[in-house]
């Protein structure tokens, strides 16, 4: 059966992925579970995800909805179809002045808080995968997090949803006539879930037992509390729907009530002896009002010891000691002065290392939190190679919550597990473990199921805990729901399944599963590769930062094929292992902007883009080598022929109309997919401008325009060049300028870098830190550069240097723009005018070098808002990239582009040339360089 032809009945043919590289990129999720799909498609419609459930029923193929993929328990992978929600359902509506919000499945979580802080509201959900979890996951695992608890969980804070069941019928619970029409056309269905009411109602025991296990957090199974929650079949079953992972049907939209986001905040690490004494701090704590207290055992804080910015006391704890990351917040900071006073006046008692010491500096917290929320990846970081990393989520009531983790860590011991560690959400009881195994061997894997039905046991049995306190049941933990539950509430569960999905295709396996060794079947084999790859375990926090996630593949699908290129490898494999060898050249090594954010959100720091360079880098040619060198070598020449050229595509538009070398180089293009794509932004820079008189006295700097700027000019008439801007802007301000002598042959490296021509980068970059270095007066003058990116690059040469020339590249000040303005120009020039409105592009090289905020800051001078667009991400230009595979580009600045389009301004500003020119291309709007609002706003003090 040839399925993909087949669903092209259904969606157009671009949105069904069935290439080998499509079908292993989404095999994994953040889980320790592998099913490689039989297609992976992206519907946009409620019509297309109708005709998805009629084409699995026809056909007898199950269906699995995955969003942002961040699930740890195996519940978004599947061997039938797996449908992709995370690029055509973001919509987010603003309601109610923020008390509510509309979100789809694919709206990521974080962007929904973004949208509601103007309101000072968030959602109540607040799980550590936040930033990259999506709607449809949050719900659907009913999610809750380190300061949701329970009754801010997903479960009590949708208002409205609207779902589609399996047999295509569509209901919403914001339109009332929905709650008869339900009744009327499904009423098997709503005739069964009412006696499954009436079931439990009758059964004081079963009453109990589910009014008690909702009074702690728990996913364990389906959400029964809606039997006794509600009435109305249609309420009862949308509650259903909450938590059940996708196994009853597609939830299409949902209406969430907010809650408060309180400004005042204060955060504290606060050190215990040991886990016990840490865990006796949690009632004193809470009964002082924190909102959020974190457990950390000794294991988990030596993962994170060596973090920049982690306090050193981490490293000099005793081997048992734990921490308590503690926030209280409030309206008001004397209403959260008061709560820590309250616990200050019991702390006294509690066997402590530390003084405390709370702190409301934003950027201490959210250093705090960052840690914290990346303590599972981690930990997973610094496992051995070719191992898995498996967290499991349990409860325990709060009393005996120490008593439980001393039990624990005897388990740990007994099935050798120790690197075991220990971390999560005290206030609840609610702890995550994380063990890491190899699954390489039948007694491997007999050790993870006797360790885990002692865990069991252990949860269960002794202190009559939650087996999944908030990440899903999954595949990890279907096999014990009915230990936990008992066999009537189990029996209610398989009831749901049975008449909401009849036909088992919807996500089975998940939750309710006859076999009762479904927690080691299908396991994830992590093969040794490479160092990059094997300290990723795959969590996905990375994918909401990558310029290619909606046109190729994601930092972590690099990842995940390149695995897969191991084991088809070990195998023998050759046929498939070629073939995926191919498709990845495009998907994983072209259409990768190796901009590098992707490290900014991965908990231990992997730069995919960095890997991405090696792997091209090993590709090359020993020719290829040698024509880059002899490039660098010649690199005034190779300038003269670019601007030549650019000349040309000048004159063709100005005799032939404004896009015909965009019609020319598109028809090419057809037929050498390498060439480059013309844009109507392009234009011939002006010669490089001299200073008029000699530098006299030492208030000067040596300014090192970029070669893009050297060849690339403005295309706006009237519109200044950026280098003349750059000489006009430090006049003002009474500020030297000097221009290296052979600048046409110098340059930063980016374009070798980003490459992988490693011998053409190093030539490059040792002959320019040698010119500035004599420039500069060995070191005497800093050096200011007009774009971010070569501004990065030249900071991160240091290990293509020569011994010398990294004695003189150390003793080099190297300043960005946005740097010199803040440092050089604000305090030496007046602002005469002020923009109204003003909107930003950051540059990922900013948000790399640390400097996203001060780009913002430096704005605000200048302007009196300052706006920058919700989805800021890399434009996917990452140097010529963008003109060689202009999809990328499309695809990284839709969502951008879409914001930015919104505002009405009086200029949009960046700090790259190449990405002003994609984002003036994607908002048809004129970016310009940061030095033009400079330029138009100050005059001399």
């Amino acid at each position: 059966m040839n399925i993909p032809a087949l669903l092209e009945e259904i969606m157009s043919k671009d949105r069904i992925k069935s290439q080998l590289i499509d079908l292993v990129a989404s095999a994994s999720d953040a889980g320790f579970y592998y099913l490689r799909p039989k297609a992976v498609v992206l519907p946009v419609s409620e019509e297309e995800i109708k005709g998805l459930f009629r084409f699995s029923h026809q056909h007898q193929i199950p269906l699995v909805f995955r969003t942002g993929g961040t699930s740890l328990s195996g519940q978004s992978i599947t061997d039938g179809i797996l449908v992709d929600l995370s690029q055509h359902w973001r919509k987010i509506s603003i309601e109610n002045s923020g008390d509510s919000v509309r979100v789809q499945p694919g709206a990521i979580g974080a962007i929904v808080n973004t949208h509601l802080k103007k309101y000072g509201k968030k959602i109540g959900p607040d799980p550590a995968s936040i930033n990259s979890a999506m709607m449809g996951g949050i719900i659907s695992n009913n999610a809750s997090g380190m300061c949701c608890g329970v009754s801010k969980n997903s479960y009590h804070t949708v208002r409205y949803i609207r779902f589609i069941l399996p047999d295509g019928s569509s209901y919403t619970t914001e339109i009332p006539a929905d709650y008869q029409r339900f009744e009327n056309e499904q009423t098997q269905l709503s005739q069964k879930l009412l006696a499954l009411r009436q079931q439990i109602l009758a059964n004081p025991a079963v009453y109990e037992l589910i009014r008690k296990k909702y009074q702690t957090k728990n996913t364990v199974g389906y959400a029964v509390n809606a039997f006794i929650d509600f009435e109305a079949p249609l309420d009862i079953l949308s509650h259903l729907l909450i938590g059940a992972e996708g196994t009853l049907g597609f939830i299409a939209e949902a209406v969430m009530n907010t809650v408060p986001d309180y400004k005042a905040k204060s955060t504290a690490m606060l050190y215990f002896f040991d886990i016990y004494s840490a865990c006796q701090a949690i009632v004193p704590l809470t009964q002082a009002g924190a909102e959020a207290v974190e457990l950390m055992d000794k294991a988990s804080l030596r993962s994170i010891e060596n973090i920049a910015g982690m306090p050193p006391v981490i490293k000099e704890l005793p081997a048992d000691a734990a921490a308590l990351l503690v926030e209280f917040q409030g309206d008001t900071f004397e209403e959260v002065e008061e709560k820590i006073d309250r616990f200050k006046a019991v702390s006294a008692s509690l066997s402590m290392l530390n003084e405390v010491a709370f702190t409301t500096d934003p950027v201490a917290q959210a250093l705090l939190w960052k840690v914290r929320k990346g303590l599972f990846p981690a930990v997973g970081a610094v496992r051995a190679s070719g191992t898995t990393v498996i967290l499991e989520d349990i409860a325990f009531p709060v009393t005996h919550l120490g008593d439980a983790i001393l039990d624990l860590q005897q388990l740990f011991k007994k099935y050798h597990y120790h690197n075991a560690i220990i971390f999560g959400h005290a206030k609840d009881g609610n702890i995550h473990f994380v063990v890491t195994q190899a699954f390489d061997s039948p007694a491997e894997v007999e050790r993870y199921d006797r360790f885990m039905r002692e865990v069991v046991e252990l949860v269960v049995a002794k202190y009559n805990g939650t087996l999944k306190a908030e990440h899903g049941t999954g595949r990890n933990m279907t096999p014990f729901v009915e230990t936990e539950w008992g066999p009537e509430v189990y029996e209610i569960m398989k009831a749901v399944k049975a008449i909401t999905d009849p036909e088992n295709l919807l996500n089975p396996g998940v939750i309710i599963n006859a076999d009762k060794a479904a927690h080691i079947r299908n396991l994830k084999e992590l093969p040794r590769v490479e160092e990059e790859v094997d300290r990723c375990i795959e969590c996905g926090f990375c994918e909401h930062k990558c310029p290619s996630r909606d046109v190729t593949l994601t930092p972590r699908k690099r990842i995940v094929v390149r695995r897969e290129l191991a084991t088809l490898k070990q195998q023998g494999n050759t046929r498939q292992h070629a073939q995926l060898v191919h498709q990845y050249k495009y998907q994983g090594l072209d259409t990768c902007a190796v901009d590098g954010l992707c490290a900014t959100a991965c908990p231990v720091d992997i730069n995919t883009g960095d890997l991405v360079k090696r792997l091209r880098r090993e590709n090359h040619s020993l020719l290829a080598n040698k024509v880059a060198l002899f490039t660098a070598k010649n690199f005034k020449w190779i300038s003269v022929a670019v601007k030549t050229a650019l000349r040309f595509g000048v004159m063709v538009n100005s005799l032939f109309g404004q896009s015909a070398m965009k019609g020319i180089t598109a028809t090419i293009r057809k037929v050498i997919p390498a060439f480059p794509l013309w844009s109507n932004q392009l234009a011939v820079a002006l010669n490089v401008p001299r200073p008029v008189k000699p530098v006299s006295g030492n208030d000067a700097v040596i300014y090192f325009p970029a070669c893009i700027n050297r060849v690339m000019g403005e295309v706006h008439k009237g519109q200044k060049p950026v280098m003349q801007t750059f000489m006009d802007v430090s006049e003002r301000a009474g500020i030297q300028v000097i221009i290296p002598e052979n600048l046409s042959s110098s340059c930063c490296g980016q374009i070798y870098s980003s490459k992988g021509f490693a011998d053409a980068q190093a030539y490059t970059v040792n002959q320019t830190v040698s010119r500035l270095w004599q420039t500069s007066k060995q070191g005497e003058y800093p050096i200011v550069l007009d774009i971010t990116s070569c501004t990065q690059t030249l900071r991160n040469c240091r290990g293509q240097l020569t011994d010398e020339n990294k004695i003189k590249y150390d003793g080099l000040t190297v300043l960005d723009s946005v740097e010199y303005v803040r440092d050089h120009i604000i305090p030496k020039t007046q602002v005469v005018t002020k923009k109204a409105n003003v909107v930003l592009h950051p540059v990922c090289s900013l948000s790399k070098m640390g400097l996203e905020n001060v780009f913002s800051v430096i704005t605000g001078h200048y302007a009196e808002k300052v706006t920058v667009p919700v989805h800021a991400g890399c434009c996917g230009m990452a140097g010529d990239r963008g003109f060689l595979f202009p999809e990328l580009t499309r695809a990284a600045t839709h969502l951008e582009a879409n914001d930015a389009g919104k505002e009405t301004c009086d200029g949009y500003y960046s700090s790259s040339k190449t990405c002003e020119i994609a984002l003036s291309d994607a908002v048809n709007k004129n970016y310009q360089s940061i030095l033009t609002l400079v330029d138009e706003c100050t005059a001399p003090l």
